[in-house]
């Protein structure tokens, strides 16, 4: 990183921003229209390579170098931040766009953004397909509209307003976007594995137009259970092995109420309502209405306080559930747990940096207030730049509702705000 002497001056004129804000201005009908086009590719899990055609298109009208590669190695799988993946990564891409100035003196740069969604859901309870992404009453709504095809969007044109300002950047930008957010954060952790670090990191994730200070880790496992199956007029002399899940995920809530009674312990999560929660997320068993059935699978979420090895939460996880097995007043069962995706720490953003001193300025600038900070019991991808490359991770991005829910939304203004944000950040950290 370029020692304090070495930086070029934060400082924009009045005259600077108000160049950036007004090209943010003139280019936003364009971006709004941008994002509904990419909320209307459904990218879940695996299907993001439609979404990423389109973003590399984008990168390229831009003028960005363009890098687009299979995450996919044993580098990545070798990896302590690596989750343990159910999908086929050969065919999964990430895609950087990177701007790299003549004279490179300024700070460099990481826009950073994930293009995968979570499933629907019924469609049913959507007031419209969730993949028919419309502007209402000032929010947009569809699946991927806040988390967060917004703020992806977002990134790009806070770079394109920038040369429509007619500046040009000191420091080299990487325009990030990447998959397996939802489910294991390897796409971010194989970008940095890549060779892509900066002296910064802004993630636009929605976070109600506030800075995330510290965030929970993340651990997925499957939890499958055997039992003994009988007809249902010898029930007794079978076992249900779905009551015996029903049994284990009982002690999984008394485990769960166990690390929620030490919130009072981990900095920034002392007045947090409820911040570890164990989500059964999944249940699949038995085979037939009439056999007892001979097995159960449960795929769970669970959370982490910063701080917390993952290796020893998923050994307590793992007592937890050998001590259920065995203090059963039914018949023995035997159970498997499997980690099956996120196996990943949490992490806490030290205040102090100079980074983000200068989103403070900038948000005060645009907002017209101070900037929060808040503390999210959800997984985020900056645990990957602070834990892995101790690098300053600002997580910061717009106001929704329902994410991950039916008819998710993403304000419209506040897409607006942080857009602005991110451009006179860029400006201002890169040197103009």
């Amino acid at each position: 990183m370029l020692t304090s002497e070495s930086q070029p001056e934060t400082t924009l004129t009045s005259q600077q921003q108000h160049n950036i804000l007004q090209a943010v201005d003139a280019l936003f009908d364009e971006q709004i229209q941008t994002t509904l086009d990419l909320v209307e590719i459904p990218s879940k899990r695996a299907e993001e390579e439609l979404a990423q055609d389109f973003l590399e298109n984008q990168y390229r009208q831009l003028g960005l170098d363009i890098d687009r590669w299979t995450i996919d190695s044993a580098q990545l799988r070798q990896h302590p931040g690596y989750g343990p993946s159910t999908v086929d990564y050969s065919t999964m891409t990430n895609l950087v766009g990177t701007y790299t100035p003549e004279h490179e003196t300024g700070r460099s740069l990481i826009l950073n953004g994930h293009v995968d969604v979570v499933p629907e859901g019924p469609e049913k309870h959507w007031s419209q397909s969730p993949w028919s992404a419309y502007v209402q009453d000032g929010w947009m709504y569809g699946r991927g509209a806040g988390d967060m095809k917004a703020g992806l969007i977002a990134n790009l044109y806070a770079m394109k307003a920038l040369h429509q300002s007619g500046y040009q950047l000191q420091g080299r930008v990487h325009l990030q976007s990447v998959v397996e957010e939802e489910c294991t954060g390897n796409g971010s952790l194989a970008a940095l594995l890549r060779g892509y670090k900066a002296d910064a990191v802004i993630i636009p994730e929605p976070e109600e137009d506030a800075l995330v200070r510290a965030n929970v880790g993340v651990l997925w496992f499957r939890m499958r259970v055997s039992g003994q199956p009988t007809h249902p007029r010898e029930m007794t002399e079978g076992f249900n092995a779905i009551d015996a899940a029903y049994h284990v995920i009982g002690q999984l809530r008394k485990l769960e109420d166990q690390w929620n009674a030490e919130q009072d312990q981990h900095r920034f999560f002392e007045d947090v309502h409820h911040p570890i929660n164990f989500n059964i997320g999944e249940i699949h068993g038995g085979d037939w209405p009439s056999t007892v059935p001979a097995w159960c699978e449960v795929n769970v979420r669970v959370a982490i306080y910063p701080g917390v090895r993952v290796e020893d939460a998923w050994q307590q996880v793992q007592d937890c559930v050998e001590q259920a097995r065995r203090n059963t007043t039914g018949p023995q069962f035997e159970v498997e747990l499997v980690p099956n995706g996120f196996f990943s720490e949490g992490y806490v953003l030290e205040p102090g940096s100079d980074a983000e001193s200068l989103l403070e300025q900038v948000h005060a600038e645009v907002f017209q207030q101070p900037l929060q900070t808040i503390t999210t019991p959800g997984y985020l991808d900056a645990r990957v730049f602070i834990n892995y490359a101790d690098i300053p991770t600002l997580v910061y991005g717009p106001i929704t509702e329902n994410i991950h829910g039916f008819d998710e939304r993403v304000s419209v203004e506040s897409i607006r705000r942080c857009t602005k944000s991110i451009a006179l950040f860029t400006a201002a950290w890169c040197g103009i």
